[in-house]
């Protein structure tokens, strides 16, 4: 509120919009403290451990790969899953809650004090909700939790201003527009389609590498690999694959990182002498089903931190080129994300898809660029612009770095229990 108020000093804000990630909800009383934070309980870190009994409670509640719009992911990833662990545990503050409200309609309440849900929030992995036939899924009446479910609105929707004690307490100006909120991975893909790239597939980069395609026809969503059902901002769904490619890269690129870009050299000399890294080394099996915790070198190890550091690029490039395969993304790729900090993560990502489009951005703030356009959907007539670059060429290494992806792939496939291997 102290940021918010700065700000308003500074700038005439006429609209406030949050986004946030997609694992994140909170249980709220009936309305907006004016002193605390309006929640009923505390709300949970996604990545915390889950207790074996809620597990094992959980899952035959979860209904289909549609009405979860992803598989059964770690720890309290799940808004539903998060939902049934308070009830479990807390079933007396839980009782006295109002609302469950995913972390971007959580600020717009505490702000207007309008309580909404939201599509692409609730279509990034939240159990709650079936985008394909855009209804509750089933968990929610088995649960009795229909009452905690406020009505939808858009993601651009002004649903109220700011609340007068707020304005008052804080010197706010009582005009401000409280929009809905979005989930963050939408709000960034939300940019491309206001710039017309609508047959687009979007890899965002970071802790996750997020890949979303509009276009992906529904039966080639595969649960086991990695793959999402999510929704774009019309409710529409949209094909996703993930994995959490930051993480990866931080755990093979090791602690003592080189500062220095990695170099073509480098790269070229790890896949000549067949230093591979297979999936994967944390706790998320990502696109190989069964692989968690089984990550591993295979060949001549690196030596130092700057062949470290350059195997990460060549292994994370991988997995997002592994990413758009699951999702059959033959047209236009375009890459953002912290990864694109490196020259030669988007050359090595085009090079492993040659014959087609491959671009990048380099803008640091896509999510709050998509969010901010929210604003103006309503009144937008031209198309929104967005500098996009491309990719370095690497023609000395094409060959060769083709047959390496090749024998990655095979390998990768291998390193997990063949019996979870889908089509082999």
């Amino acid at each position: 509120m102290s940021s918010l108020t700065e700000l308003c000093r500074r700038h005439d804000i006429l609209s406030f919009v949050t986004s946030g990630h997609g694992s994140g909800g909170v249980l709220v009383g009936p309305d907006p403290d004016e002193n605390g934070d309006g929640t009923a309980l505390p709300m949970i870190d996604y990545e915390q451990p889950l207790p074996e009994d809620i597990r094992l409670r959980y899952a035959p509640l979860s209904g289909s790969f549609f009405d979860r719009g992803s598989a059964l992911m770690l720890g309290a990833t799940h808004q539903a899953r998060q939902m049934y662990w308070m009830q479990y545990a807390e079933p007396q503050a839980f009782a006295k809650a109002r609302w469950f409200l995913g972390v971007p309609q959580y600020w717009a309440w505490r702000l207007s004090g309008v309580a909404v849900s939201e599509a692409t929030f609730l279509g990034a992995q939240s159990h709650l909700w079936n985008t394909v036939e855009r209804r509750w899924s089933p968990i929610v009446a088995a649960c009795g939790w229909q009452s905690l479910m406020p009505p939808f609105a858009h993601a651009w929707q002004r649903i109220g201003k700011i609340r007068p004690a707020l304005a008052s307490r804080y010197g706010l100006p009582q005009d401000i527009d409280v929009l809905a909120g979005i989930h963050d991975s939408s709000a960034n893909f939300y940019r491309y389609q206001a710039a017309g790239l609508t047959g687009a597939t979007v890899v965002s980069t970071g802790t996750w590498i997020v890949a979303l395609n509009g276009a992906v026809a529904l039966e080639r969503l595969d649960e086991h690999r990695g793959m999402t059902c999510n929704s774009d901002v019309d409710g529409r769904p949209v094909g996703g694959a993930l994995t959490m490619g930051g993480r990866e890269f931080s755990l093979v690129a090791g602690p003592q990182t080189d500062s220095r870009p990695v170099s073509a050299e480098a790269i070229q000399r790890l896949v000549e002498q067949g230093t591979v890294v297979l999936p994967s080394f944390g706790d998320d099996d990502g696109l190989f089903p069964g692989s968690a915790g089984k990550g591993r070198f295979i060949g001549p190890l690196p030596v130092d931190p700057v062949e470290r550091k350059a195997l990460a690029v060549l292994y994370t490039a991988l997995l997002t080129a592994e990413c758009l395969d699951a999702l059959g993304s033959d047209g236009l790729v375009v890459l953002d994300g912290s990864f694109l900090r490196e020259p030669l993560y988007a050359a090595l990502v085009a090079a492993l898809r040659p014959d087609r489009q491959t671009l990048y951005s380099l803008d640091a703030y896509g999510v709050a660029s998509g969010a901010a356009l929210l604003a103006g959907h309503s009144t937008r007539t031209i198309k929104a612009p967005i500098a996009l670059n491309t990719p370095l060429s690497m023609p000395g290494i094409a060959n060769a770095l083709g047959r390496y992806a090749e024998r990655w792939r095979q390998l990768s496939r291998t390193n997990t229990p063949a019996r979870l291997q889908k089509g082999l």
